[in-house]
C-alpha cells in the first residue's frame, strides 16, 4: 500500500479483504466432469466463493496481485480464479459512467475470456492495465463460477440477446485432405434446414482443391483461404501435426461472434440463439475440460497472437488444439450437452441407457440440437448400414438411427452437390475388406449380410474403377494405389438454389 500511495499520494486508498475459498473446494468442484443437466435426481449448484465488501464509494482503480505457480497448471488455481472474479465484480458494481481500470500484478496471462486482451491498455513487464467494458463485465460475472452449473438452461425460455446477424456466423475448417468436404456441405445443408440464415464460413488450405472449394461455396459457405500452423509438438506427418490451423478462427474478425462447429455433425434444431453466449462456451469432455467440436468463439487479432505465442510452451494433453485451447481458456462455461451429443454408446452404458440414445437419435421432431457423429463417417460408409457395425473396435460408435438421419439430409441436397459424397474405389474395397472380416468372424449383429444397394457403389471417380481388384493386394506392405487416384474434375459453375 505504501508504494501505491507514493506512486500516487492525492488518490483516496482503500485496502479490501478477501476471504480464503473454503479449503473443500477445489477446481475440480468447479469443473466437474458430469453434472446431472435433467436435474433427475437434484440441481447441480457451484460452490460459492466469499466475496469483495463494496467500498461504499467511487472506485477508479483496482489493483490485484495474482499468484502463478511455476508450473504447469499454473491456470488451474481456485485462489487465482477467485481473485480475478472478485475484482471483475468489484468493477462492474460501479453504478456510474466513468470507467473503471484494473492493474493485475502476475507474470502469468490474466484470464483471457474474462478480461480481454481488446480492454488491455499496456503491459509493463508483470503489470497488466485493463479499461474492461463494464456492460459485458457485468454479464460475466452473473455466469456461473464454472462448468458447475449450466450457463445456459437445457429448458425453458432460450437466451435473449441483442441480435447482429452481419456481425455473427457459423464457421468450420478443413485442412491437409479432402475427405470431409461431403461433411462440411451435409452440415450448412443441415444449418439451411434448422432455419437459419447466418453467415457460412469455412476456412481451408491449398489441399483442398478448386473443385472442392465450388462445391462448398454452392452450399452456402464463405471460402477463406488459409495457411496452416504446425503443432510444433507433433510428429511430422502425424494426424494433429496441423490441427493448430483452428487457431486461424480468431483472425475472423469481421465478426463479434462465431460458432464453431466440427465438419462431421449435423444441426438438427436452430442454435443461433448460442451466438448470446460469450467466450469459451461448450459442452464438457472428460476431467475438468470442454469439448471443442461445438463452441462460441469472439475472434480477435490479439487472442489469436496469444494463442501462437505460447505453442512452444504449453502442452496439450491429446496433443491436439482441443488440448491446447483447454490451457489457455481454463475459464469457461458449460453449455446442454444436447447441443453437441456424442454418437458414441460407452462400454459402461447398459440397455436403458442405449435406448435412451437410440430414441434420441432419431426422435421426431429432434429432441437433439446438435449430433456430432463420431467413428466412420456415414458418407464413408455405404448409406444402407453404419459401417462401424462391421469393426470390432468400431462397434461402440455404430447406430443405424443415426446414419440414417445423416442420410436424410444428404438427400435433401441438390443434386448437384451430392457428387462430392461419391466413394472413391479404394474406399470401396475398404468396406467390403471390413464386410469380409466381419463375416469370417461371424459377427452377431449380422450386417455383413446385408445386400449392399447404394447407387455411388456403381458409380467411379477414379482412373480405375476395377475396386474389386484391389482386395487382392490388401495389406500387401509394397502395394500402392497411386494410379487408381484421378485428378479432381474441374470447378462447378452451376448455380445452386433452394439452400
Amino acid at each position: 500500500m505504501g508504494y501505491w500511495e507514493q506512486l500516487i499520494p492525492d488518490a483516496t486508498h482503500v485496502v479490501l479483504q478477501l476471504d480464503y475459498a473454503a479449503k473443500n473446494v477445489t477446481w475440480e468442484s468447479f469443473y466437474p466432469e458430469w453434472i446431472d443437466e435433467e436435474e433427475e435426481s437434484a440441481v447441480p449448484i457451484c460452490p460459492s466463493l466469499p466475496k469483495l465488501k463494496s467500498p461504499g464509494k467511487r472506485i477508479d482503480l483496482i489493483v490485484v496481485k495474482l499468484p502463478c505457480r511455476n508450473e504447469g497448471n499454473w491456470s488451474r488455481d481456485v485462489g487465482r480464479l477467485h481473485l480475478q472474479l472478485a475484482a471483475a465484480g468489484l468493477a462492474a458494481s460501479s453504478n456510474g459512467n466513468y470507467p473503471v481500470h484494473l492493474i493485475f500484478i502476475t507474470n502469468c496471462f490474466p484470464i483471457p475470456n474474462l478480461f480481454t486482451c481488446k480492454e488491455l491498455v499496456k503491459r509493463e513487464g508483470n503489470a497488466w492495465l485493463y479499461t474492461p467494458n463494464l456492460n459485458l463485465l457485468r454479464e460475466k460475472v452473473l455466469l456461473p463460477v464454472g462448468s458447475c452449473e449450466l450457463a445456459l438452461p437445457l429448458r425453458g425460455k432460450e437466451l435473449v440477446y441483442t441480435r447482429n446477424i452481419h456481425r455473427e456466423a457459423y464457421a468450420t475448417i478443413l485442412h491437409s485432405a479432402d475427405v470431409y468436404v461431403c461433411g462440411a456441405i451435409a452440415a450448412a445443408q443441415s444449418i439451411r434446414m434448422s432455419g437459419s440464415n447466418r453467415d457460412l464460413v469455412i476456412l481451408v488450405d491449398e489441399t483442398i482443391s478448386g473443385y472442392h472449394r465450388s462445391g462448398l461455396e454452392a452450399a452456402g459457405w464463405k471460402v477463406r483461404i488459409i495457411q496452416r500452423i504446425r503443432n510444433p509438438k507433433a510428429e511430422k506427418h502425424a494426424y494433429n501435426e496441423w490441427n493448430y490451423s483452428k487457431f486461424r478462427l480468431w483472425q475472423l474478425t469481421d465478426y463479434d461472434k462465431i460458432i464453431f462447429i466440427d465438419a462431421d455433425m449435423l444441426i438438427l434444431r436452430n442454435i443461433d440463439f448460442l451466438f448470446g453466449m460469450p467466450e469459451i462456451s461448450a459442452t464438457g469432455n472428460n476431467g475438468t475440460l470442454f469439448n471443442s467440436g461445438v463452441m462460441v468463439i469472439e475472434p480477435s487479432n490479439c487472442t489469436f497472437k496469444l494463442l501462437m505465442d505460447h505453442i512452444n510452451e504449453i502442452e496439450s494433453y491429446n496433443g491436439g488444439d482441443q488440448g491446447y485451447l483447454n490451457e489457455i481458456f481454463t475459464w469457461w462455461h458449460r453449455i446442454p450437452r444436447h447441443m453437441n451429443f456424442l454418437k458414441h454408446f460407452w462400454i459402461g452404458d447398459d440397455e436403458e441407457k442405449k435406448q435412451m440414445k437410440t430414441q434420441l437419435f432419431g426422435a421426431e421432431p429432434p429432441i437433439l440440437y446438435v449430433l456430432h457423429y463420431l467413428g466412420f463417417k456415414p458418407w464413408l460408409c455405404f448409406r444402407d448400414y453404419d459401417c462401424n457395425w462391421n469393426v470390432d473396435i468400431m462397434q461402440e460408435f455404430a447406430s443405424d438411427i443415426a446414419h440414417d438421419k445423416w442420410w436424410n439430409v444428404h438427400d435433401a441436397m441438390p443434386e448437384l452437390l451430392q457428387q462430392f459424397c461419391l466413394l472413391r474405389s479404394k474406399q470401396k474395397a475398404q468396406l467390403e475388406w471390413d464386410r469380409r472380416q466381419a463375416e469370417k468372424e461371424n459377427f452377431t449383429d449380422g450386417h455383413w449380410t446385408i445386400k449392399v444397394k447404394d447407387k455411388r457403389l456403381k458409380k467411379c471417380m477414379d482412373n480405375v474403377c476395377s475396386w474389386k481388384k484391389m482386395l487382392r493386394h490388401w495389406g500387401e506392405k509394397n502395394w500402392t494405389d497411386d494410379r487408381f487416384y484421378n485428378p479432381t474434375p474441374p470447378a462447378i459453375t452451376k448455380s445452386v438454389s433452394g439452400l
